[in-house]
C-alpha cells in the first residue's frame, strides 16, 4: 500500500492506520530528514527478522538504530547521560544525527549490538515523529539502499514503492528523500566522537 503524507501536516487518520499496521507486525518504509528508512515496531521480533532478511543483514550481528519522538522517550531506553551530552543532543535534535548510546534493559536484545549499545534518531521530519508518538514506543530504522552502483540510496518514493510493494506492508510517500545518510556520533565513552560524517554538522 502506498500512502501519501505531507510532512508539514500528516493526516491523523492515516497515521493511526500506519500505527495499526505496525502493531500487527507490519513493516513500513517512511521518510526521514535524510534518506528513506525501513522500520517496524522494535518489540516485534519477527518483523525485525524480516527486515534483516530483506536487507541481507544478520540480526544480532548488526546494530539497528531506532526512532524516538523526543529526548524524554530516548531516555527510557538508554543509561543515564551526563549534562554535557544532554546539552549536545538538545542542541542537535531533532536533526540528521544517529547517536550511539549505552542501552538499558528496556531495549530488546534483538535490537542491541553485542556491546549493548543502541543507535537513536530523532529526525527533523514530522511523519516518523507522529507515527512513533501514536505508537507509544520507538520504531526500528535502517536505510533503503539502491542496487545502483552510483546512487546508494533511492530518493523517489514511487520508485521505492515499485521495488518494495510486495516486500513491505506500507510505503509512505512523504516527497523526495535525500541521498546523504545521518551523521553518526558515538557517545558511549567519555569523549563524543563522530564516526561517520553525514548530512548533519554537529554543534557542540
Amino acid at each position: 500500500m502506498l500512502i501519501r503524507l505531507y510532512p508539514e501536516n500528516p493526516s491523523e487518520r492515516q497515521v493511526r492506520m500506519i500505527v495499526e499496521c505496525l502493531r500487527d507486525g507490519g513493516i513500513i518504509i517512511y521518510p526521514t530528514d535524510t534518506i528513506y528508512g525501513i522500520g517496524c515496531d522494535i518489540f516485534k521480533v519477527k518483523s525485525v527478522e524480516r527486515i534483516a532478511e530483506l536487507r541481507g543483514l544478520k540480526p544480532g550481528k548488526t546494530m539497528f538504530s531506532f526512532i524516538c519522538h523526543d529526548l524524554s522517550q530516548l531516555s527510557e531506553y538508554t543509561k543515564p547521560i551526563d549534562n554535557h551530552l544532554f546539552k549536545v543532543m538538545k542542541a542537535n535534535l531533532p536533526g540528521p544525527f544517529t547517536f550511539i548510546l549505552n542501552a538499558n534493559n528496556n531495549v530488546p536484545r534483538h535490537i542491541q549490538s553485542k556491546r549493548k549499545t543502541v543507535g537513536i534518531r530523532i529526525p527533523d521530519n514530522q511523519i516518523p515523529l507522529d507515527i512513533v508518538r501514536e505508537l507509544g514506543n520507538p520504531i526500528m530504522s535502517t536505510s533503503v539502499h539502491d542496487d545502483d552502483e552510483i546512487l546508494e540510496y533511492t530518493t523517489d518514493p514511487e520508485l521505492i514503492y515499485e521495488k518494495y510493494r510486495n516486500l513491505v506492508d506500507i510505503v509512505i510517500d512523504g516527497g523526495y528523500g535525500g541521498n546523504i545518510p545521518s551523521t553518526v556520533v558515538d557517545c558511549t565513552e567519555d569523549d563524543i566522537v563522530v564516526t561517520r560524517e553525514g548530512k548533519g554538522e554537529l554543534v557542540y
